[in-house]
Order: structure tokens, then C-alpha cells, then sequence
């Protein structure tokens, strides 16, 4: 593993701000791009460490994105010190950006790219920019600007899309673009057989929440029975996450126009119904000359978005 961080930035963010933090034995690290179930995992990761659907605090509270410019770094580093219980902190940072240390779990989120980046397209719109820009004090040194923000509009959507697949900058530029996902999850699929990285598939927390909250649990050394599981996975599916979005969307400082919107969809295949053939063949030799053969394998399920 390095031991040299790689800085990303953006005017939103700062990895850097990771240097700071002390990390303790058995920490956990939510690593994941954006719109791929960040939230879901960090509502996982509280349900597996404090065994209750009864969060004592907004879940943005128990698991703070240490890399947003939009909190002061001291506050949330002063908060995380005061947590007693297991801390699960959550990063857009690749694992390549971060201080490693062996004592900590790093879960990595895997989603299909392309309906990442629909739910990405529609997350834009849902934000409150003026706010945002007001909270983290505009574009930082070095930062590179992020794409303007989308249209709503269903056409729009489709053409956003498709410039989306063709962007082809540096990753680092912009790590919600296609190689700034494939390079996230590249880099985490190299480190797989670490035993303190763990990988995670959108479409298998869809398809056996309470299977993969057991293979999670086992992993982080929780021992949870199967009647637990099963009571506790009740309170991490999309609709009871909705039903709770004041709670649980990400929205410190009012960055969200609506948190209820922060729980569009939740679903996988909405890529398919906005692309034709021709888009999804272009974004297949896109992402073949991004990333490794068996990572999309694994990502695609059948080199397409699941339906």
C-alpha cells in the first residue's frame, strides 16, 4: 500500500484534510464515488455498529465526509474524537488519496458507472450551489471545476449522458467523470486481497440486503445473529431510508433542495432506458480502455446495467 498519499481536489473538497485525522484500531472507512451508495453503506455500517435503527444523531453527524471544504476541519475532527462507539467516516476519495493504516476496514461501493451517473445527473440538480459555494467559501487553489450543472429534462439527461461517457480528462480532474469512477474502483479492485479492503456491489445490497449486511458483519468482527440482521436490514431498504430522509440524506449546512429527492430511485437499469445500443456500445470501448477485463466482469454483471 502507499505510503504517499495522492492529493485530490476540487472546490468542494480536499483529501488532504486526511493527514489530520488520528485513526484508532477497528475504524472504518466508507470509500466511494458519488451516487454509488454512500449513504446506504454509512446507514449499514451504523445499523452493524450500534445494533439499533434509533440513530442518536443525524447519520451525517455519525459519519461526517471528512473531505468536504463545507465543515471546519477542526470541528469535525474534535467531534470524531468524542465518538465512543466504532467511528465509520465517510470519503469520495480513492483509497490511493488516503493515509492507509492496517488497524482500519476500507468498504469500497461498486456501482454499475452508468446508472451512477444518471442518479449523478439528477443529484445536481437537487443541490443548492449558492449554498454549497457559501459553505466550503468558493473554488479553492488548484481545484479544477466541476461540469455545469444538468437539466432535469429527460433529452437533456440523454445527451448529458452520452457527454459523460465521452469526457476524457484526467481523472483526477474529475472523479465523477467515467475514468474518475474507473480509476476509484481500479485502484480498490488492485487492493482486494488486502484483508482490511473490502469491495462492495450496488446490485448485490438490491438483491440480499440482509446476505451482504451478514458478509459485512463477519467481516468487521460484529457477531450479529440472523434474527438481528434480518430486524436491522428492515431500516437500510430505499423506502424506509426515504420515509427518514431528514434523518439520513447528506444535507449539513442546507446544501439539498429537497432530502426526499436525495432518495430518487435506488434502483439499478435507468442508463438502459435513456441510451440506445450505439451509446451503450460506445460506453462498453470506453470503459474497456479505462479499466481492468475482470473488474468489469465484475462491475457489469453481464456488460450491461442490470434491469
Amino acid at each position: 500500500m502507499s505510503t504517499e498519499p495522492i492529493r485530490y481536489r476540487s472546490p468542494d473538497e480536499d483529501s488532504a484534510r486526511w493527514l489530520a485525522f488520528e485513526h484508532r484500531p477497528g475504524d472504518i472507512v466508507i470509500s466511494t464515488r458519488s451516487k454509488s451508495g454512500t449513504t446506504w453503506m454509512q446507514m449499514i455500517c451504523a445499523l452493524l455498529v450500534l445494533r439499533t435503527s434509533a440513530l442518536p444523531r443525524p447519520l451525517s453527524e455519525l459519519s461526517p465526509w471528512l473531505d468536504w471544504l463545507g465543515a471546519p476541519l477542526d470541528e469535525v475532527l474534535a467531534a470524531l474524537r468524542a465518538q465512543r462507539h466504532r467511528r465509520f467516516v465517510k470519503t469520495h476519495t480513492p483509497l490511493d488519496g488516503l493515509p492507509l493504516d492496517e488497524r482500519v476496514t476500507y468498504i469500497v461501493v461498486a456501482r454499475h458507472p452508468l446508472d451512477a451517473a444518471v442518479s449523478l445527473h439528477h443529484q445536481r440538480a437537487n443541490l443548492d450551489r449558492a449554498r454549497v459555494a457559501e459553505l466550503t467559501g468558493g473554488r479553492q487553489p488548484g481545484a479544477t471545476a466541476p461540469p455545469p450543472a444538468p437539466s432535469t429534462a429527460a433529452g437533456d439527461a440523454r445527451q448529458w449522458l452520452r457527454d459523460w461517457i465521452d469526457w476524457s480528462g484526467r481523472p483526477a480532474d474529475r472523479l465523477d467523470s467515467l475514468p474518475g469512477v474507473l480509476w476509484h474502483l481500479s485502484d480498490a479492485w488492485a487492493r482486494r486481497a488486502a484483508d482490511n479492503v473490502v469491495l462492495v456491489h450496488f446490485d448485490d445490497l438490491l438483491r440480499d440486503l440482509p446476505a451482504e449486511m451478514t458478509r459485512l458483519a463477519r467481516t468487521l468482527g460484529e457477531d450479529i445473529d440472523a434474527a438481528a440482521i434480518a430486524r436491522l436490514s428492515e431500516s437500510a431498504r430505499f423506502g424506509a431510508m426515504r420515509e427518514r430522509s431528514q434523518l439520513l440524506a447528506p444535507d449539513t449546512g442546507g446544501v439539498l433542495k429537497s432530502t426526499a429527492e436525495f432518495f430518487r430511485r435506488g434502483t439499478s437499469g435507468a442508463a438502459a432506458e435513456l441510451l440506445d445500443e450505439t451509446d451503450l456500445a460506445r460506453y462498453r470501448q470506453r470503459a474497456e480502455q479505462l479499466a481492468p477485463a475482470d473488474l468489469l466482469a465484475w462491475l457489469h454483471r453481464g456488460d450491461r446495467p442490470a434491469g
